[in-house]
């Protein structure tokens, strides 16, 4: 990956349309990456567009659109081969592809939406890993690495019942092939976002279905996540800044996961 820091190569970013992928397709541009900015929605071409016009300053800037669905081993394989033909041979993979639940109780949430979420979370994950990695884990030579999006959720109990256990899969799923393929020089890690200001969530707040007091009181530094604080950690675990690190979990979530033990002390310390 050439100089500390910087990402020489391809680097494809799934779910790059918008929220987290598309924050982490600028961070990786950033670090000199050609990047394969891919979705399943079309409007990934004009997005990718729109992310080339902000580079037109680097030299050597590059990204292209991509649409496929992770899901779609066919068309996935396809698009993989173009990028190959295209591009070159991929030196990062970011999965950032993955829909949302609401909070329901089991006996409300539909099988069919149970399904769906485990369909695109995490089959949908472990098909990228398969289809780009065992190509990735062929080369020699060049640092490269995977890094998937999980979630907090993944590290915790909460009532997301399908969303929760399929990032913890991810979790899983990611030291398992840190382990299949260290040998090969391939690093994979997973980056675990908090409660991140995404256009989604925005929308949420600004519908009144979520309460940002809720969101924001139960981390220790009292706000969101930015989406760029999540791409500059997925950035750093796909540079050589991170050449001896493969199979952990890093959390990027504004200390929610130390504070929830607090509420039985009552909460946390105002200073």
């Amino acid at each position: 990956m050439g100089e500390l820091g910087r990402i020489d190569g391809v680097a494809v970013v799934t779910g790059g349309a918008s929220g987290i992928g598309l924050a982490c397709a600028r961070a990786l541009a950033r670090r000199g990456a050609a990047v394969a900015l891919m979705d399943r929605a079309p409007a990934v071409m004009e997005v990718a567009r729109e992310v080339m016009g902000e580079m037109m300053g680097s030299p050597g800037a590059e990204v292209r659109g991509f649409v496929a669905d992770v899901c779609d081993e066919v068309g996935l394989s396809a698009a993989a081969a173009t990028i190959a033909d295209t591009m070159g041979p991929v030196r990062v993979l970011v999965n950032s592809a993955g829909i949302l639940q609401k909070p329901l109780p089991p006996q409300e949430l539909a099988q069919a939406d149970w399904d769906e979420v485990m369909r695109v979370d995490l089959k949908g994950t472990y098909l990228a890993c398969r289809i780009f990695g065992s190509e990735m884990a062929r080369a020699r030579g060049v640092d490269r690495a995977i890094v998937n999006i999980a979630s907090i959720t993944g590290l915790r109990s909460t009532p997301l019942h399908a969303y929760g256990p399929a990032k913890a899969a991810v979790i899983a799923l990611t030291a398992n092939l840190a382990a299949e393929w260290g040998p090969a020089g391939l690093r994979v890690n997973a980056v675990a976002p908090g409660f991140t200001a995404t256009p989604a969530l925005v929308a949420a707040i600004e519908r009144g279905e979520r309460n940002p007091a809720n969101l924001t009181g139960n981390a220790a530094l009292g706000r969101l996540v930015e989406m760029d604080e999540v791409a500059r950690a997925v950035g750093f675990l796909a540079s050589a800044e991170a050449s001896a690190i493969t199979g952990v979990t890093l959390p990027v979530d504004c200390g929610w996961l130390v504070t929830g033990p607090w509420a039985t002390y009552g909460g946390l310390r105002q200073l």
